[in-house]
């Protein structure tokens, strides 16, 4: 199967006329129609019937069409990053990271990559588990970094980088931050009403572990932006619920309160067997060789 005979067929399937799609590869007809015959021939079966001057595709045209699609798409890609390599153009990393991780807790290891790759191209993806694992899947980063993914594929590949629990989040003069508790009772937030972030993944936590403590999140506010959740957390719309490493400002208190036993790992994930990229390699081995646990004790010394 040849490029060429892909990317005639796919003017055909589009154009669903083989005049215009000849003019628009800038081909003869006869030889456009004589490669599409070829590869109808290594596939076992016709791909566009022709019907006087209409055309139309056959039940394999259409089952073909998104899967050459790719193909076409794909070899583009190759061609175009061969193109890159051969210039020595700037080395690039692609990354996604969950909404709920505060990016400040991978600046040293970002920092460190800016410094060993010159000119190097960093492209941030945010996303809920969910969607930085179909990210990582299909190709569009070369790492993941966040919480549990709620992922069973055989190809994920994890490695652990530190456990945090749930906090609940007040404005820096609510009522509950005057408690000097350092383990707040259940009973005072359980009427209270909350705000969650959108993009906090069920799957980072057990949801049945709220239930078993009353609490209910039905109608807690949902906000999609850190900004906005801690303006109304200020602001005593309600208390937040976010990870004890994320929303850290003086406005805020961090509150403990261990009978909600909610916890999360964050973790950076890749994909067993394929090739990685010296930058994507060199993150890696920096988060995993990184003391974490005394990374956030510093980091929280100096937020208190």
């Amino acid at each position: 199967m040849e490029m060429q005979q892909v990317r005639y067929f796919l003017s055909v399937a589009r154009t669903l006329n083989f005049t215009r799609a000849a003019e628009e590869c800038n081909v003869t007809q006869p030889a456009l129609t004589r490669a599409i015959k070829q590869l109808e021939d290594e596939l076992g079966g016709e791909l566009i019937r022709r019907e006087g001057r209409l055309s139309h595709l056959t039940d394999l045209g259409n089952r073909m069409q998104p899967l050459l699609m790719q193909c076409f798409d794909a070899a583009l890609a190759a061609k175009l990053i061969a193109a890159k390599v051969k210039k020595g153009e700037v080395p690039s990393l692609s990354l996604a990271v969950s909404r709920t991780l505060d990016l400040e807790h991978l600046m040293r290891p970002l920092t460190e990559m800016h410094r060993s790759f010159a000119g190097l191209q960093l492209k941030l993806r945010r996303g809920t588990g969910a969607q930085i694992a179909a990210m990582l899947k299909n190709g569009e980063v070369d790492l993941a970094i966040g919480g549990p993914m709620g992922e069973s594929w055989d190809r994920l590949e994890s490695w652990p980088m530190f456990s945090e629990a749930f906090d609940l989040v007040v404005g820096a003069d609510h009522p509950l931050a005057m408690h000097n508790d350092l383990d707040l009772d259940v009973e005072l937030i359980r009427d209270v009403r909350f705000l969650v972030h959108a993009d906090t993944d069920m799957a980072e936590f057990e949801a049945g572990c709220l239930d078993a403590t009353g609490i209910c999140l039905d109608h807690a506010h949902e906000v999609d932006s850190d900004r906005d959740l801690e303006a109304l957390v200020v602001a005593e719309f309600g208390v937040a619920i976010m990870p004890a490493s994320a929303m850290n400002s003086a406005r805020v208190r961090h509150l403990t309160c261990s009978a909600l036993d909610l916890k999360r790992t964050v973790a950076i994930y890749s994909v067993a067997g394929r090739a990685r990229s010296r930058e994507a390699s060199a993150l890696l081995n920096l988060v995993r060789s990184a003391d974490w646990s005394r990374r956030l004790a510093v980091e929280a010394l100096e937020d208190a």
